[in-house]
């Protein structure tokens, strides 16, 4: 994603690791017969499939690397609504060619069994802990200009007020196909959007209590985490609660093609991004378990929203764990993203409602995204994990 200051104030966009957007692993086209789209359009021609994302002000400096954060204090965990996953030795990474460079070297990880929530959070899961606690998300924050000018180049000018306001990011289908090198031409910054209002002013929450809650945050997820007793898993920790125990499988259902049987998942179908067939029945968001659940009854780990972990990205980790055992691993130190070498990332996992064979291709089960920890965006939640009772 270019970080060009003339791409910025003028076209009221913002581009900050304060507020910045999610930029999507390096793609590799996709095996034939996987999907029509895919032999015609192999996932994001330029080698990633968020680039370009619309940005509000101006570039960080370069190195502003952030050194992982501690672990979240624990609280007493209710196990309602949880499934608990036995863990165990696995083959981390791809285990075909349909991977991205960040999913290989395939390497042996051992993590101890943990409870994990049987969906994503839901809007009236998270109402709950806004209303115990008036928690305010990272979306529903004014930018404060004082704050964002240490995090600028010096001397970059102050934007207009106008465009200092609480806004995130919504899905925007253009009218006809573009290139699948630039998101901007399908995302729109929107003042107003949040959790409360997903897609902007005039959106509410009404009939969608038991959809995923959106907008968020990692800041934010970690925040109700911490409320609930809880804390988001480690990227080791949702790859193998998704494999459900069936190792070398691309998807947590099997291998099953998703566009083979029935509905698996809510992705999209069709020509991505400006036609959904909508052959799943959604699209957009789907209310948590709408499709079957995997091996280990967890529902929803593939599609429908891109799910926070707590690990930093680095392209380069599994490389780091390969030839022993990775024990309980948690994740690089620091995070570096060679596309963005300025904006720190955590991982996301499991693909959303946008993801299509010819695009990303995020619902496959070994998948690496990533994302500003301070970004929320229309397709972009989590779920939460406690640890077994010592």
């Amino acid at each position: 994603m270019s970080r060009a200051v003339n791409t910025l104030v003028m076209q009221g966009l913002r581009n900050l690791p304060l507020l910045a957007l999610v930029a999507c692993s390096p793609g590799t086209p996709p095996a034939a017969g996987v999907m029509a789209q895919a032999t015609a359009a192999p996932r994001a021609a330029n080698g990633a499939c968020c680039a370009k994302l619309p940005a509000r002000f101006a570039v960080a400096p370069a190195g502003s690397h952030v050194k992982r954060a501690g672990p979240p204090a624990a609280g007493a965990a209710s196990h309602a609504g949880m499934v608990w996953v036995p863990g165990g030795t696995f083959a981390m990474g791809a285990a075909d060619r349909l991977g991205r460079p960040d999913e290989y070297p395939r390497h042996q990880v051992a993590v101890g069994g943990f409870w994990m929530d049987a969906t994503e959070v839901t809007n009236v899961e998270f109402a709950r802990f806004v209303a115990a606690t008036g928690y305010v998300t990272t979306a529903e924050k004014t930018p404060d200009w004082e704050v964002l000018k240490q995090q600028l180049p010096p001397g970059t000018p102050r934007p207009a007020d106008s465009l200092l306001v609480a806004a995130s990011l919504v899905f925007a289908p253009p009218a006809g196909a573009v290139p699948l090198d630039d998101a901007s031409q399908w995302w729109r910054w929107q003042p107003g959007a949040s959790w409360r209002h997903p897609t902007g002013p005039g959106s509410s929450l009404r009939g969608r209590e038991h959809y995923p809650v959106v907008q968020v945050s990692w800041d934010d997820a970690r925040a109700y985490a911490r409320w609930a007793g809880k804390r988001l898993p480690t990227e080791a920790e949702w790859e193998c609660a998704a494999r459900a125990g069936r190792p070398g499988q691309p998807y947590t259902w099997g291998s099953e093609p998703i566009d083979q049987g029935q509905p698996k998942a809510n992705t999209w179908q069709g020509h991505f991004p400006n036609q959904n067939t909508t052959w799943d029945k959604f699209a957009r968001l789907a209310p948590v378990k709408s499709f079957a659940a995997n091996g280990y009854g967890l529902y929803d780990l593939a599609g429908n929203v891109w799910e926070w972990c707590a690990d930093w990205y680095r392209p380069d980790y599994y490389q780091q764990l390969s030839g022993r055992v990775a024990r309980h691993p948690a994740g690089p130190a620091t995070s570096f993203d060679p596309q963005e070498p300025a904006t720190p990332k955590r991982v996301v996992r499991g693909g959303s409602f946008l993801c299509a064979a010819a695009y990303c291709a995020g619902y496959r089960v070994s998948a690496r995204m990533k994302s500003a920890p301070d970004t929320g965006l229309e397709n972009t939640g989590f779920r939460c994990v406690a640890d077994a009772p010592q």
